[in-house]
């Protein structure tokens, strides 16, 4: 008799740093962690806990958080009103976060930071350096834009709202949600827009007519290549009326993974 074997693959753990931070600040909200000096520690405390969690269910062979900078990226030079309608951090988010760094580095896990680059364009650089190399990589985060990304050998690894809770994305949840494919779902964003990085998309179609229209046309090309074919009249004229903004969305939307980075995978090694 035949018995399948499954290949064990090395595993790579990407963590959204900023995602995870805010999740964790935002968790204790409602009851902040506040310690004998009168600091408020809910964002360490809440992502320490995560990452113990991780460290010890997961065991992974490499590991990195990746934080964004302050620097622009070329979103803004491609879009200046991307993301100007976010709200600043916490102040007592941002004491933290030097803190919270010092803690990681006291893990000896690597942090990465990009001058120019957001995370998520970092870690889907290194996610698809790892896919090159049969890396399994896991992305930290419970951001959708991360689902363009998803391969069999890339996944979002989404840490629910109990500690016990994980939620592991793949391409069939992908299916599930969208329906369409990983790589369809930037135009699914870019038709849909995104408020919380001021992302405009077109006006008036939210997620469930994007998905309808990526699902009947295939792609943003064949979509306004086809215009014609959008049976409501509404609809169409939304679509030929804010043409530049749905492909500037989509610029605004998509995952750079050709960052320039001198990492080596070896340095992400998990001690």
């Amino acid at each position: 008799m035949d018995f399948m074997v499954q290949q064990a693959y090395e595993r790579l753990f990407l963590i959204d740093g900023m995602a995870l931070a805010y999740r964790a600040y935002f968790a204790f909200i409602t009851r902040p962690l506040i310690n004998s000096k009168g600091i408020n520690t809910s964002a360490m405390f809440g992502f320490t806990n995560s990452l113990m969690k991780l460290l010890d269910d997961e065991c992974p062979d490499h590991i990195a958080v990746v934080f964004d900078t302050k620097e622009p990226t070329f979103r803004h030079r491609r879009y200046a009103q991307y993301k100007a309608t976010r709200q600043k951090m916490p102040e007592e988010m941002a004491s933290q976060m030097e803190t919270l760094k010092e803690i990681i580095h006291g893990f000896s896990i690597p942090i990465v930071e990009i001058p120019g680059y957001e995370a998520d364009d970092v870690i889907g650089t290194l996610a698809k350096r790892a896919e090159e190399k049969n890396i399994e990589t896991f992305m930290v985060t419970g951001d959708k834009d991360y689902m363009q990304l998803i391969s069999p050998m890339i996944k979002m690894y989404k840490p629910g709202t109990k500690s016990n809770e994980v939620e592991i994305i793949d391409e069939s949840e992908v299916r599930a949600h969208f329906g369409v494919s990983p790589k369809q779902v930037v135009d699914i964003l870019a038709l849909m827009g995104d408020k919380s990085d001021n992302v405009p998309g077109v006006p008036g179609i939210g997620e469930k007519t994007a998905i309808e229209l990526i699902r009947e046309f295939g792609s943003l090309e064949n979509l306004y290549e086809n215009l014609s074919a959008v049976q409501r009249p509404s609809l169409r004229e939304k679509l030929k009326e804010h043409r530049e903004l749905a492909f500037l969305s989509r610029e605004l939307v998509t995952i750079d993974t050709r960052v320039p980075l001198s990492i080596d995978l070896r340095e992400l090694k998990a001690l």
